[in-house]
């Protein structure tokens, strides 16, 4: 049987991945996607609480949090394009 434990530490794994992309890519694309990873771990404990709880709660904010990610994918991208014309490299 899958207990929220198993979700958290699943959850707790991606969010360490995530961190240590943002932490070591100096590729602007590879930061975007470790920030990407680390949000859909923290929707991964919201779900897994909500689920043990028996509280729809937790499931709106990932609502919530799909939104801001979807968001700030459309303005990181935005950058890099910028950077790409300008610098003509995405590395920082």
């Amino acid at each position: 049987m899958i207990t929220l434990n198993h979700y958290l530490s699943v959850s707790a794994l991606l969010f360490s991945i995530g961190l240590m992309g943002v932490l070591t890519r100096r590729n602007v694309l590879m930061v975007l996607l470790g920030i990407e990873l680390m949000f859909n771990a923290a929707n991964l404990s919201f779900v897994a609480y909500s689920r043990a709880w028996g509280d729809a709660g937790g499931q709106v904010v990932v609502f919530f949090v799909i939104i801001v990610a979807a968001a700030e994918v459309t303005v990181g991208l935005a950058i890099a394009v910028q950077l790409m014309r300008q610098f003509r490299t995405l590395q920082t």
